[in-house]
């Protein structure tokens, strides 16, 4: 079990639906009390507030999110979520070139088809955490608590059966995370991840702009979010010119679990 202090899966996950209770409720007594006037405001409000739950990635609404590491000196966490990929065996040559450390949010179904790169992430010293069984990128914050566990649980199950190593931290697909996540969290003692430093490289392909985002956003302890197995397939560049720009910076990369 880790015992880090940041380390931190939820713990009341029934306190979450009693304060959604209790939000409804109150626009149900003003609404009574001083009319649809100031109900209907009201009401918009509290959904307003729910949803941005949901779709915030650093929102701690709904679960605990550790979006910095309690750290001073400049060093990072990097992060490299959607793997394994056709892309991990350079991604690992790369961190091994420039002496860094990562840790790589694996998709349960992707490792199972790639069993061989998932353990040599393991292998190489890098650290693994739980990004979902499926990556069910569309709707992953819509799921509802059956699916929302198969997706947490499987994922969990898939990646110690195939690395031997039991992940202690998970990252939501695309960030997002709606009430329903809290309980498998607690049930696993999974610890929710975000970033502090993201570049759009998922989705961009332009390098100068992805790593200009990202250093506009570095400081000691930021968690870094980078991708692999993107269609534009300008993943590996990417990392290799994040990695030479935090050399120059003077920026060096932490595992939590070493802290």
């Amino acid at each position: 079990m880790n015992t880090l202090p940041f380390h931190a899966p939820p713990k009341h996950t029934h306190a979450v639906w009693l304060g959604i209770l209790l939000s409804q409720l109150l626009v149900v007594a003003v609404w009574y009390r001083f009319g649809w006037q100031w109900g209907v405001p009201l009401l918009f409000l509290t959904h307003a507030v729910l949803m941005w739950g949901v779709l915030y990635p650093g929102s701690k609404l709904y679960s605990p999110v550790l979006t910095r590491l309690p750290i001073t000196d400049k060093r990072v966490w990097l992060t490299i979520d959607d793997g394994p990929s056709d892309e991990t065996p350079a991604i690992l040559d790369l961190l091994d070139k420039h002496n860094a450390r990562a840790t790589f949010f694996l998709v349960g179904d992707r490792a199972a088809a790639r069993p061989d790169w998932a353990r040599e992430i393991v292998e190489r010293g890098h650290g693994i955490g739980n990004h979902s069984h499926s990556h069910p990128q569309a709707w992953f914050w819509a799921l509802g608590p059956v699916r929302m566990r198969q997706q947490i649980e499987a994922a969990q199950a898939q990646l110690t059966t195939v690395t031997g190593v039991r992940p202690h931290w998970f990252r939501a697909v695309v960030g997002m995370a709606n009430p329903f996540v809290s309980a498998p969290l607690k049930d696993l003692h999974l610890a929710r991840v975000g970033w502090s430093a993201r570049g759009f490289d998922a989705v961009k392909a332009n390098d100068a702009d992805v790593i200009a985002r990202i250093e506009k956003a570095l400081a000691p302890g930021a968690i870094i979010l980078m991708h692999e197995g993107a269609p534009h397939g300008r993943n590996v560049s990417q990392l290799s010119q994040l990695l030479v720009r935090l050399e120059a910076l003077g920026y060096s990369t932490v595992l939590p679990e070493s802290l």
